[in-house]
């Protein structure tokens, strides 16, 4: 493994362990620099490549899904292991699916229904980002639909 500060492949594992829910493996490794950083090791049941809303093709990357996740959970009350175990459940829901090409919406759809479950604020940024709304207006509107904002 390379390390991210020396940019050298001369590292150790120090530390290895099963994350909580089992689905990956966690390494705190330590570089001949000194620095210690971590990875994880997940089972990948087949390559899914996403298709794009302009027809263009890439491979599925879970680091852009979880990216993504985090900046519209920034600064809330979600602990990591919560979010970790999220985006391992959307990426195993849509290895789930069989198919080997994915679209952006089902992806977005997906991650917008988990979202409105674990926390409705994130919902609404990932949401602004996904439907990307473009005025105030179609925020306003937006939120207006949801029940979560309805005064009971």
């Amino acid at each position: 493994m390379i390390c991210p500060c020396a940019n050298k492949g001369e590292t150790s594992v120090v530390d290895s362990r099963p994350t909580e829910d089992g689905t990956a493996i966690r390494r705190r490794r330590i570089c001949v620099c000194g620095k210690r950083f971590t990875t994880f090791e997940r089972v990948q049941f087949r390559e899914l490549v996403v298709i794009k809303k302009n027809g263009r093709k890439s491979i599925y990357d879970r680091d852009k899904l979880s990216k993504s996740v985090y900046i519209a959970l920034k600064k809330r009350p979600i602990d990591t292991e919560t979010v970790e175990k999220f985006i391992t459940k959307i990426s195993r829901s849509l290895e789930d699916l069989g198919q080997s090409e994915i679209t952006t919406n089902t992806i977005g759809t997906m991650v917008m229904e988990g979202l409105k479950e674990l926390d409705p604020v994130a919902y609404v940024r990932f949401a602004s980002v996904y439907r990307n709304f473009r005025e105030e207006k179609d925020f306003v509107q937006f939120v207006d639909k949801l029940d979560v904002y309805k005064k009971k």
